[in-house]
């Protein structure tokens, strides 16, 4: 009896040593898997950081050609909108011409460019609100939701001389347009700092002193409400 009651008590704690063993192979497996995770999440935001540092540009897979905008719409005649998400005359260009733009695009009469630049870092006291809110828009443009999020930041356009919306919150009102975690990751690494730098410089260089700054098929549009846009939209139909 004793020699069973021995044999027993060997063999349990042969099982508690194999239960051990594999219980240490996963807890080992599991945190080589963590590490390289976080290990791939570091390089890559490493890498955007030394990108950033060293001038390189991401420009956004959704841009149009010359990476400068976004299109909207597939019209023949094209509408080049030059913003800045805290410019107060964009806001209300937004809010006169924006649901006329939209019917244009509906009709399929234009296709609408919009150039997210950043001219007014200077009146967001030292937070880079208008760089920041141009790559957040890039970074939705990836999540294929460029539109959408546009008339959001617009909706929630903060007014000049103030700090404008943190990241956190920038984040949050793409979340609530179904962005994901790409998105949050995108916003937080500053992917596109350096692209609306860029484009800021191919703006300027195009001629734009100011926001909003509208081209109709290459001309600069002077009337910027709703009927003088249609016009002109007219005219370069015919």
């Amino acid at each position: 009896m004793s020699s069973r009651k021995d044999q027993k008590q060997a063999n349990r704690m042969v099982r508690e040593q194999l239960a051990k063993e594999r219980r240490r192979k996963a807890t080992v497996w599991t945190s080589v898997v963590a590490a390289a995770v976080l290990l791939v999440a570091g390089i890559a935001g490493y890498g955007i950081f030394s990108a950033q540092r060293s001038g390189e540009v991401f420009t956004p897979a959704s841009a149009v050609a010359d990476g400068s905008g976004f299109a909207v719409g597939t019209g023949s005649v094209t509408v080049d909108v030059y913003e800045d998400f805290m410019c107060p005359a964009c806001g209300q260009f937004e809010s006169a011409a924006g649901a006329t733009l939209a019917q244009l695009v509906s009709e399929n009469k234009i296709t609408v460019v919009y150039h997210p630049i950043s001219i007014l870092d200077r009146y967001s006291q030292g937070t880079n609100y208008s760089t920041r809110a141009s790559g957040a828009a890039a970074c939705a443009a990836d999540g294929g939701k460029f539109a959408e999020y546009h008339q959001t930041l617009f909706d929630n356009r903060p007014e000049e001389n103030t700090p404008g919306l943190d990241d956190a919150t920038l984040i949050s009102l793409g979340t609530a347009l179904g962005l994901g975690d790409s998105f949050t990751q995108c916003v937080e690494d500053g992917r596109y700092k350096t692209w609306s730098a860029q484009i800021t410089d191919q703006a300027s260089e195009r001629g734009v002193t100011g926001t909003p700054t509208i081209y109709v098929a290459g001309t600069v549009l002077d009337d910027r409400s709703p009927a003088g846009l249609t016009s002109a939209v007219d005219a370069a139909v015919k």
